[in-house]
């Protein structure tokens, strides 16, 4: 099932620019899904876990993808993925870790905990907008994601 517009894209990102730079290169690429954010771990996992303020129906709709940074505030990034990849009703959501690190044992940590893309930012504008625009074209045109799991 490829993705479709309707999806939420969940952002867990602590940092004002980032998310802003983050939310138009992705416009600028094409993409029309809506983008829910999460300022750190702990709001995700909320999300994620339809718990707190996320607890009412359609308040957190399951996102098709979710981009996650690393540092982050209480719960980082590293933490998210590892709960959501043990999550039998989470797990097959894609998490694209989208980080300022290129450090190897961060990029290996990751994959370990189930990563299935790691992006490093690029620095520049333009950079970051290409970066974004290959991202867009892969998981949003060219992967089959599985339809959501429903444990009974």
């Amino acid at each position: 099932m490829v993705m479709t517009p309707n999806q939420p894209i969940l952002l867990v990102e602590d940092s004002p620019e980032d998310y802003e730079t983050t939310v138009r290169s992705l416009q600028k690429a094409g993409l029309k899904n809506p983008i829910v954010r999460c300022v750190d771990g702990d709001d995700a996992l909320d999300y994620l876990h339809k718990r707190g303020e996320y607890s009412e129906p359609h308040s957190a709709p399951r996102p098709g993808i979710v981009l996650l940074d690393l540092n982050l505030p209480g719960t980082d990034g590293r933490e998210v993925l590892e709960e959501v990849k043990q999550d039998p009703l989470l797990k097959t959501i894609p998490i694209i870790v989208l980080t300022t690190s290129s450090d190897e044992r961060d990029i290996e940590e990751c994959y370990q905990l189930g990563a299935n893309s790691y992006i490093q930012k690029p620095v520049d504008l333009d950079g970051f907008v290409k970066s974004m625009s290959r991202m867009k074209d892969y998981w949003f045109e060219v992967v089959i994601l599985p339809k959501e799991t429903t444990m009974s």
